[in-house]
């Protein structure tokens, strides 16, 4: 879905183009997606040079936010679905805001830390880092990451690396593939930092991770193309590996990270 979205911008206005992969599952996103480490949020916070106001870009659910509420005074949470800004999760200090991630209303230099997660593939990546460079304060910092897969165990992971890489492959965007090449082939122009790794760890039973599986927007485009849930296609596998389904298992998610800082 493309939604055009106009943001006043001194006399006139800026006309751009939204692609909406996330408004039909925003719910879902909210209750099924695994939250970042705390050690990631006290890291970034480290490296500002102060703690008063950051903006976390394509919020989603507003879990980073929340986050990084901890340790900044102000938080501006920006995401251009209006419904993944209502079904976030509401703080005092954290101001959410509906707004094009490369086009905000946040006043230039006023910002120490701007975080992306899980999302700057879908930008227009120029025009964005072109508005981090001008709210970001001097030796502010930028910080961006994804998680291109989920591990459980070696059966399991290869059940669940076919179903990406075959069963819905075809409904993948171009946009992913930044993601899947583990930002290798992302332009960084900020004076980058040599970060530590990081990596979410959970435990869920087999429906919480079939809900995450489900939040995937090639799953979400597989179903409005064939008209079926294509999960049907690995969920006797996928329930004779993990066993009884109230089992918890620990799931893992390895954070690819790029941290820098403007001049």
């Amino acid at each position: 879905m493309l939604l055009d979205l106009k943001n006043e911008r001194g006399s006139g206005f800026h006309a751009m183009k939204f692609n909406d992969q996330f408004s039909k599952v925003a719910a879902s996103y909210s209750r099924y997606r695994p939250r970042y480490p705390n050690e990631l949020f006290h890291y970034l916070a480290s490296l500002a040079p102060a703690r008063s106001r950051a903006w976390d870009a394509a919020t989603g659910n507003g879990q980073s936010a929340l986050a990084l509420v901890e340790h900044f005074n102000e938080v501006i949470a920006t995401d251009a679905s209006a419904q993944q800004i209502a079904n976030a999760t509401r703080h005092e200090r954290i101001d959410y805001r509906i707004a094009l991630s490369e086009n905000t209303r946040i006043e230039s230099r006023s910002v120490d830390l701007t975080t992306v997660s899980q999302a700057l593939h879908w930008f227009d990546i120029d025009a964005f880092y072109r508005e981090v460079r001008r709210v970001l304060k001097p030796r502010g910092v930028i910080a961006v990451w994804v998680y291109r897969f989920v591990y459980v165990s070696d059966e399991i992971d290869s059940l669940l690396e076919q179903f990406h890489e075959v069963t819905v492959k075809p409904y993948w965007l171009n946009e992913n593939k930044l993601a899947d090449d583990r930002f290798l082939s992302l332009a960084f122009p900020f004076e980058e930092i040599s970060a530590p790794a990081f990596e979410m760890e959970a435990r869920w039973t087999l429906d919480h991770l079939k809900g995450f599986l489900g939040t995937w927007s090639a799953v979400e485009r597989f179903k409005q193309s064939e008209g079926r849930d294509p999960l049907e296609s690995i969920e006797k596998e996928l329930s004779r590996l993990w066993g009884d389904p109230a089992t918890e298992r620990i799931i893992r998610w390895p954070l690819i990270l790029r941290v820098g800082r403007a001049g």
